[in-house]
Order: C-alpha cells, then structure tokens, then sequence
C-alpha cells in the first residue's frame, strides 16, 4: 500500500470562506497535506466563491443571497462543474452539519453563525470558532450541546486561542482571572470630540489587524472586547475577566493564577496562528509561513485600561453578561443593526452605543430562554433598534 493509501484526510467545512478568517483558513490549509475541503460557502461573494471552488473542489457550496446561489449555480453549469449549490440558511446548516465533516470552521459574521453550530454539534462535529456571536447570544445551549455530543469547541479568535494555551499551565481551580487584551482600534487616543467628528473610512482603518468591516468598526467601539469577555465566560466557565490596552497587539491575552504568576501568549498578530493551532489541536506544527517575533530587536509593550467613559459598548456588555437571559441576544443585535447604519451612514460613531443603550432599556429579559426564545429576542431588538430608535 502506497503513502497516499494510507493517509487520513481531515474533511473540513468553512462557513463564510470569503472573508478575512476564511481566506486565511484556506491559506493555512494550503500549507496541510492530510486536509480535504468538503464545503464552503458566502453570503454574496460568489466571484471568490467560484475561484475557490475551482481550486478545493469542494462538494458543496451555500451562497445566503438567493439571486447570488442561482446565479452561481448557472455558473457552474456553464463550466461543467457539479458542486451543489444550497441558497439560504438551509444550505448553511447543510454546510456545518451534513457533509461529514470532521471540523467546521465557523467564519461567519453576526447570529447567522448560531443555527449552523448548534446543529454540527448535535452530530457531534467540532468547531473551530471564529463566530463570536454564537456563545454571545447562547452561549448556555450552545455549551450544552457541545457537552451533550462530546464535541469540542476550539477557539479561532486569536484573544481565545491565547487563553486556550495559557490555561494548559495549571488547573482551572487555580486560575484568579482571564485578561483580554485589546489594541484599542483605530480612536485609542482620541478625545471625545474627535470621536464625535469620525467617518466611516477612518473607523475601517485599523492600526494592527486586516479583519472585516464590522468587526474592525466593534474593535474601534470596543464592542469586539465586550463580545469576547462574554464568550470566555462561556468557553471557559470563569466570571472573573478583565480587558487591557495593548496597542503593540503582541500580547494575545494573559491568565492569572493564585499565587500570583501571569502566563501569557505572544506572537505576531497573525491570524493564521490561532487557526493553525485549532486545525492541528492538541499537536502544533512547524509553520514557517507564520513569522515569528524577533527578540534581538528593542520593543516596548504598553498597557493601560480601557476608556470607559469613551467607549461605552465594553460596560454595556459587561451589564449584559451580569444580567444574562436573552439580554446577550439583545445587546448583539441591537449591535449589529447600529453597526451596520453607521457603516451606510445613517448614524454617527457615537451613536452606537447610544442606539444599543436604548434598546436595552425597553427589554424585558427572559432568563434561561430557549433556542425560540433567543431568536424571538434577536428579532425584536433588531426591529425596535429600526422603528423606534433609528428613524
């Protein structure tokens, strides 16, 4: 029996494989030799879609916009190509849950990225987690089922991934606290009247990261740090969490133990690492593609806390998590709504929050909800944020 005979190939499905965690999670996978890509999908990106199907062969493709799938699909056909091309969230759950795959990488951006987990988890597939949104807004369920299946949640999002191999150096019972570290964004150093005074092309400029524009607009809100405190509570069951300013982006985050010792993760600011890592978990790889910090050179790594009284999303995020219930489903897309009307300039940075502190306050949070509960929350937060608060 020859070597390829007897090689394992690990089947990998990528929800959202157009955007920046997708494309550099192929990236990563075009560096594995035992890797089969067995589905992809988009929201509307079908040009980018196409090419990579071309190069992965995947089996399947799901494509949100409807027009966009039929479009695609015609594509193919032209070509004599016989992906199968599933529209809508239909073809998203297809994509997590019924192709077999050994590991979803869920790349997706908002509560889209909820159904799709949840049911790869009943089958008992892991996840390697780049979707935020889904331990955010469920995170009990979503925890639950993991436990139900024996499924594993890998953390993609570098912060995560970071406490994830800090916490290898002792006990949870020994752990004092998590800290997340954040670059600050783009407005780290400005006043409250420049923030008043900001575009959206100057919020899409981030100093340290290459991400998509919604998560580089909450990296400059800091909603992205309130978002991930609340998803390392539920990954890794600890309520003690704290975010620092680290502008350098070295630092990935930190875990503080009892008696005192810190134990951090440092790189480059690459997320290339954190996929890597999940892809290959428990073992790590020699990735020579991945640059490596240079410690011969002089650097300076600065902290400070977080402006609180400039960036309001992190303490709107932490007096969700305080209070749980569908409120986290509320706080996100409250978020999501205000994010997406300053991006096409409906409102004005500052707003943000002032749009999501609204919503907030005329909810009545159900506590421990159901997965229809959570999605009635998501629905009526998204359309009180549209009718009543932004008109």
């Amino acid at each position: 029996m020859n070597n390829d005979a007897k090689r394992v190939l690990k089947r990998i499905s990528i929800l959202g494989s157009t955007g920046s965690i997708g494309t550099q999670a192929l990236d990563v996978i075009d560096n594995e030799a035992d890797v089969k890509v067995v589905a992809l999908t988009t929201n509307i990106q079908i040009d980018l879609l196409e090419q990579q199907i071309l190069k992965y062969k995947p089996e399947m493709v799901a494509v949100m916009d409807e027009t966009k799938a039929i479009e695609l699909k015609h594509r193919l056909q032209s070509k004599g190509i016989n992906t199968e091309v599933i529209p809508g969230m239909e073809g998203l759950i297809y994509a997590s849950s019924q192709t077999k795959a050994d590991l979803v990488i869920t790349a997706v951006v908002g509560m889209v990225g909820l159904l799709p987990t949840i049911e790869a988890l009943k089958k008992g597939i892991n996840i390697a987690l780049a979707n935020k949104e889904t331990l955010v807004t469920a995170g009990d369920l979503v925890i639950k089922c993991a436990k139900e299946s024996n499924s594993k949640i890998l953390p993609v999002d570098s912060e995560h991934s970071a406490i994830f191999q800090c916490l290898h150096a002792g006990n949870k019972s020994e752990v004092s606290r998590l800290i997340i570290t954040a670059s600050g964004g783009a407005f780290r150093d400005f006043t409250k009247e420049q923030l008043s005074k900001v575009t959206v092309e100057q919020a899409l400029k981030h100093p340290n990261w290459t991400m998509g524009s919604k998560i580089t607009i909450d990296s400059a809100t800091l909603m992205n740090k309130g978002l991930e405190v609340i998803e390392a509570k539920y990954l890794f069951n600890i309520a003690n969490i704290d975010v620092v300013v680290h502008k350098e982006s070295i630092i990935h985050s930190m875990v503080e133990f009892i008696d005192g010792s810190t134990i951090a993760q440092l790189g480059t600011p690459d997320m290339r690492h954190p996929i890597e890592y999940a892809l290959n978990y428990p073992k790590r790889k020699n990735c020579e593609y991945i640059a490596k910090l240079d410690w011969t050179k002089k650097m300076a790594l600065n902290f400070e806390p977080p402006k609180l009284e400039l960036f309001p999303c992190l303490k709107l995020a932490y007096e969700a998590l305080e209070q749980g219930g569908t409120t986290l489903a509320v706080l996100n897309a409250a978020n999501e709504v205000a994010v997406a009307r300053f991006l096409d300039g409906t409102i004005g940075f500052t707003q943000i929050p002032e749009v999501i502190h609204k919503v907030l306050e005329k909810h009545i949070c159900i506590f421990r909800p159901s997965l229809e509960q959570i999605l009635e929350a998501d629905l009526w937060a998204r359309e009180y944020c549209m009718e009543k608060v932004i008109k």
